[in-house]
Order: C-alpha cells, then structure tokens, then sequence
C-alpha cells in the first residue's frame, strides 16, 4: 500500500463516518474562530487606536530652534544657536517626503478678539500655520472650511476660530462664516469654526485659537521675531524612527551643520504616546493569542479523545490490514491522514468565520474597516495542521502497536 493508496483511503474513512468527522471538524473550527477572530479583532483595534494616537500626536514630532536657556555642559555654557528661519523650513517642507510637514508659529497666547460689543478674555491663542496644519496636529473643521493654498501663499486676512472664540463673539445659532472679527489690531474673516476639544490645556486649548496663515502671522508679528517650527506627521508611527534620522539628515543640509559637530536645532519626538501604543498593541496580542491558544488546546484534546475512539472502533479492520501486509508505518499513515484532512477541514472554516466574527467585532467596537488578516490565516492553517499531526499520532500508534492475531479476535 502506497503513500497514494493510503491517503485515499483515509479521506474514504472519513466519508464513511460523515457525522463524526463533521463533530470532529467543529471543534477544530471553534477553536481556529476563537484564535483567527480575537487576532483579527485586534488588527482591526489596532487600526483605530492608530488613528486615535495620530490626533494626540503619537505619528509626529518637532523641528524646532534649540532653547537658549540650556544651561552649562561640563563646567562650560552650551553653544547658543541662531533661530530656526522661516525660509529653512519651507525648504525641508519641500525636500521631506517620509510624511507630512506644516510649518507653524506661536503669535501670541494673550490675544484679546473682538466683534462688535463682544469681546473674548485676554487669553486668546493666535497662531500661524498653513494648509497642512489642520492636517497635522489631528484638528478637524466643524463648519466652514481650512486655508486654501491661495490664501496661504498670499496672506489673506482670514482666520480659523475655536468653539470659545465663537461662543464669546457670536449669538447661539448664529453662522460666523464670512464674518468679520478684530485682534491683535487687525480685521479678519472667519472661513472655519475646529470641532471641540474641551480638556484643560489653558491657553494652549484649540477652543480658544485663532488660526491664520503663516504669512499673515508674520506680518501680525511686526517685526519680531517668531519661534518658528515644522511639525511632521508620520503615516505609521513604527517608522517614526526612519523619519527622525531623514529629517535631522536633511535638515543639517539645509542648516549646512559641520560634520561631527552638534545640530544647530533640535528635534522633539513625542515619545510617551508612541510607546505607549506599542505597550498596548503587544498586550492586546498577547492576550488574544493566550485565549485562542487556551480554545485550540481544548480543541485538540477532543479531537484526540474521538481519534482514539475512532481506533476502538476499528481494530477488526486494522487487524485485515495488518493481515494483509500493512505496516505499523502505513497504518500510522492512514490515521494521521484522517486526523489531518478533518482539521484542515475545520481550520479552513474557522479562518472563515474568524475573519468574518473578528471583523465585525472590530466593526462594532471601533467603525474601523474591514481587515483581511493574511499573516494570521496562514497561521491559522499552520496551527491545524500541527494540532492534526499531534492529536492524530497518539491514536495512530495506539493503531500500529495492535497485535493482528488480537485484532481479528475483537468484538
């Protein structure tokens, strides 16, 4: 009896006994579900709690002018370097393509604005940013519209304003659009209201900023000088290191630092938000493989339990075989066979339905997309074959071991 002849012969067996191998092939199903769908699930948290983390600014970091006030190295005062200028910027903004730069600027955070008899606290944010900064820092335009590449370039008098500001300056339900506001002396038409962001940042909040473009913050500014830096948004923050080495690179270029000498600037990454979104998404997979590993155990054991039962129930036949010239290795054959066509059979259905309970829970959970986990369904069709071959071989050389004579005797 060849390797052929056998396989053909287990899958016949396993045609024989339909409604066993359909138990059978359950339980391995429920247990590829319940380890596919919890990995697939997380895949799809996962995704949303990336785009959560990108609107804290887990995916960006700060290039930034150094601060003044390093104090002394050594017994020695630190290098003093000259501000980061407006033009360095535009030019890594251009030259960076590992994500996405706005360039930015803090105006003043004690603006007082003002609309006819209304008027805000004197602990109004003014602050410049262009087209992308929106983007960027995760801020999202309630009503009205962002800075359109026009008025960026340009300097238009319009500006973007928080809930505070249009609380202060506005009647309820009253439509600020295209309506004129002062501050910082100067008149502005407000395009956009941002979505609200509430907690406690003091006058760092969204709620309470005006955002205008960069070239009309640099005319507010009246000759001073402004803290100019680019914020960069990473798509993914895994690659957050790749993007910090591409920008300090390319930054020493543009700022043309010696080699070997310290960077006159500096690079803020921020870094408790990223690791702690590493720190989750290995818990959650952790955690999901140790439950779905806890049901495919259980699984397994019940397939071994039915495999031997299956042995019982056929020792007349393996004593015909044996009395026919089968080998203990073909008649180990035989059983591994079965006990790997019945789990293939139920991996293959559990990946199907463990993608598709995965998914929707994520669904559930986080209105994240559909996710098509392929690393996890090969796993998936990995692990049923291992649980096949370990279940299967105990049974199997049960089989093999029985003496033919004892066999043939069996009632």
């Amino acid at each position: 009896m060849n390797i052929r002849e056998n396989i053909k012969e287990g899958i016949n067996s396993v045609k024989a006994n339909k409604l066993r191998t359909i138990l059978t092939a359950a339980i391995i199903a429920i247990g590829i579900t319940s380890l596919v769908g919890i990995l697939t699930a997380i895949e799809g948290i996962q995704t949303s709690i990336n785009d959560s983390f990108s609107n804290l600014g887990a995916n960006t970091f700060d290039v930034e002018s150094i601060r003044s006030n390093r104090g002394n190295r050594d017994g020695k005062s630190a290098k003093v370097f000259p501000p980061l200028k407006f033009d360095d910027l535009v030019r890594f903004k251009d030259k960076f393509d590992a994500g996405t730069v706005a360039v930015n600027a803090w105006v003043t955070g004690i603006a007082e604005a003002k609309r006819g008899s209304n008027k805000t606290n004197p602990n109004t944010r003014v602050q410049g940013g262009d087209y992308d900064y929106l983007l960027v820092e995760g801020y999202d335009v309630k009503v009205g519209r962002s800075f359109s590449r026009t008025e960026v370039e340009n300097g238009a008098m319009v500006v973007i304003i928080g809930r505070e500001i249009q609380d202060a300056l506005f009647d309820k339900g009253e439509d600020p659009i295209n309506k004129s506001i002062k501050f910082v002396g100067s008149k502005f038409k407000v395009i956009g209201v941002l979505e609200p962001q509430g907690g406690a940042s003091g006058n760092g909040s969204a709620d309470r900023m005006c955002l205008v473009p960069m070239i009309t913050a640099r005319k507010l500014a009246a000759g001073r000088q402004l803290n100019y830096e680019a914020t960069v948004a990473v798509n993914d923050p895994n690659n957050m290191d790749a993007a910090v080495g591409l920008a300090t690179g390319l930054m020493r270029a543009i700022r043309r630092d010696p080699i070997k000498q310290e960077a006159s600037f500096e690079i803020r990454v921020n870094q408790s938000l990223a690791e702690r979104l590493g720190e989750i998404t290995g818990y959650l997979r952790i955690g999901g493989f140790t439950i779905g590993f806890i049901t495919l155990l259980g699984a397994s054991i019940g397939l071994m339990n039915i495999m031997l039962v299956s042995v019982t129930e056929r020792t007349r036949e393996i004593g015909v075989r044996k009395a026919l010239g089968a080998t203990p290795l073909k008649i180990r054959q035989q059983f591994l066979i079965e006990a790997l066509v019945i789990t293939q059979m139920g991996g293959l259905g559990g990946i199907v339905l463990g993608i598709g309970i995965g998914n929707l829970t994520s669904i559930a959970i986080t209105d994240s997309g559909f996710v098509i986990p392929w690393v996890w369904i090969l796993f998936g069709v990995t692990v049923g074959m291992i649980v096949g071959l370990i279940s299967g071989y105990l049974p199997a050389y049960k089989a093999s071991k029985l003496d033919p004579i004892d066999s043939l005797r069996f009632e």
